[in-house]
């Protein structure tokens, strides 16, 4: 690991809380009212550049620091990110990932299941099935607990290959070489269920999710539903202009979202007259959280929807993130946001209209909007 001394120049420009900063593009200036705190900040910084006589490594301590500083503000949805998280983050925020086109389970103790094979991906080009199993990776074996680090192996930079032993359904090995490409994650599962019910599943609200909702219930109203399943179960949320354009959509003309910042100015946006008329349930689990929890929340308020599973974390900031200089970025909550009437989420969640919760067998929750959705 590299290590060097710090200078106050790396650490000033780094803490974010220097006299002049640039974050986002945006000047923040060092406020005098953070006085003695910002002060003894300052002073700290400088005593470890005069005094202490030992080494560090300069990302790590940069990394705690700002952690450190984030965390303290006591608020659970505010978090720091590292310059490779940050990369990640907003590389999966596009709903799309540099990878070969494969979905893999880690059932195989002997490697990578191969479950599915993207249409017109590099891996269907290169000839791998589903059934198969990638047992090696660049020749890094995936045997064992191995496995579970398979998929970061076969991530990389666009462009590049990759060299995979693949175990085919007959027990013969053989190696393939593939070319990594970037591939176009959709956040939208759809079908037509029992009783003309049309059922929607919502991974994410990031990139081009708000366009693919509209056009799975666009094509299950073409195929003739009579009512629509919403499932945001395990859908951490996403982009707030994503999510009003899905309300927009599905909501008659009226106000459908309120957010307010720290100054108290309040934004309201409107949905227009256009609009899905059709009965709706939404499904929700204790990991359905901020976009996808208000989702449910509004349509419920407009009385279009029911509410089926689980208490939710009734989440109500909404959190800006701001890149830093040194590659990291730090998110923070910036807003406060309310239902169309002005209803905030805290510290309540969800009303479900009926709570139910997983037997292990079957989807108890699914069966239960089925339920209520027929004539």
């Amino acid at each position: 690991m590299k290590t060097r001394r710090f200078t106050g120049a790396h650490l000033l420009a780094a803490v974010v809380l220097t006299a002049v900063v640039c974050v986002g593009g945006s000047i923040l200036i060092f406020r005098a009212s953070m006085g003695t705190y910002g002060a003894s900040l300052l002073e700290g910084l400088k005593l470890v550049e005069d005094k202490f006589v030992g080494e560090y490594d300069e990302t790590a301590a940069v990394d705690a620091a700002l952690e450190g500083l984030v965390s303290g503000l006591g608020d659970r949805w505010s978090y720091y990110l590292t310059e490779e998280e940050y990369q990640a983050q907003n590389q999966r925020r596009t709903n799309q990932y540099v990878g070969i086109g494969v979905t893999v389970t880690y059932e195989r103790e002997d490697g990578l299941l191969i479950q599915e094979v993207t249409a017109g991906g590099p891996a269907e080009a290169a000839g791998l099935r589903s059934g198969e199993v990638i047992t090696a990776v660049d020749g890094v074996s995936l045997a064992g607990d191995a496995r579970f680090e398979g998929s970061s192996l076969i991530q990389g930079e666009e462009g590049t290959t990759v060299s995979l032993e693949v175990l085919g359904a007959g027990g013969v090995s053989r190696t393939v070489e593939v070319a990594r490409a970037s591939m176009d994650t959709d956040p939208v599962e759809y079908e037509m269920l029992e009783g003309d019910v049309g059922y929607v599943r919502l991974l994410n609200f990031y990139d081009n999710s708000a366009a693919r909702l509209e056009a799975a219930v666009a094509e299950l109203q073409a195929q003739g539903a009579q009512a629509m399943i919403f499932d945001m179960r395990d859908n951490g949320g996403g982009y707030l202009s994503q999510l009003t354009d899905m309300l927009d959509f599905l909501l008659p003309e009226g106000p459908i979202f309120i957010i307010r910042d720290k100054a108290g100015h309040e934004e309201v946006t409107y949905s227009d007259a256009s609009c899905v008329d059709l009965p709706m349930v939404v499904l929700v689990n204790e990991d359905t959280y901020s976009a996808a929890e208000f989702f449910a929340a509004e349509l419920q308020e407009w009385g279009v929807a029911r509410i089926v599973g689980e208490p939710t974390s009734g989440k109500g900031y909404s959190q800006q993130t701001f890149a830093l200089p040194h590659g990291g970025a730090i998110a923070i909550s910036t807003g406060a946001y309310f239902t169309g009437s002005g209803t905030s989420l805290i510290g309540t969640g969800l009303t479900l209209d009926q709570e139910i919760y997983q037997t292990g067998e079957g989807d108890a929750q699914l069966e239960a909007a089925l339920e209520l959705l027929k004539p």
